[in-house]
């Protein structure tokens, strides 16, 4: 993919992986870390956080979102996300959407074999619906 080098995608799932440890996973027992790429080129990072109330836990992915948000930042280059599967870890809908808001442009993912893997938001949500159609 244009615009992100080999070395800035496996930064940030390096920093994913980080994130992943922190991870707060008693029910699921899955694990998941994302490192999203700021405009400026910092890098935030999320880990999912569940609750017993199922519906109140937020995915890695989102929490990264937030707190970068909270941060000051709005504007992001890519995000990169890991899960305990042996396959890619593939956002949530609910995350793909919260992508869509932000125009993430890049979805970096690896594998158990850390095959680097990477979307654009076209391909993981096409057709979507966001700030632009309002």
């Amino acid at each position: 993919m244009p615009g992100l080098s080999d070395a800035v995608k496996r930064t940030l799932i390096q920093a994913a992986r980080t994130a992943q440890t922190y991870s707060y996973s008693p029910y699921s027992k899955f694990r998941v870390g994302a490192a999203l790429l700021c405009e400026d080129g910092s890098i935030v990072t999320g880990c999912n956080v569940e609750n017993a109330s199922y519906g109140l836990t937020n995915c890695a992915e989102r929490v990264a979102i937030q707190t970068a948000v909270t941060m000051g930042h709005k504007k992001f280059k890519a995000i990169a996300i890991v899960g305990d599967a042996p396959s890619c870890c593939m956002p949530c809908g609910a995350c793909r959407q919260v992508l869509v808001e932000f125009r993430i442009p890049y979805i970096i993912l690896s594998d158990e074999h850390e095959q680097i893997h990477t979307f654009t938001l076209d391909e993981l949500i096409p057709h979507s619906f966001g700030p632009d159609d309002l």
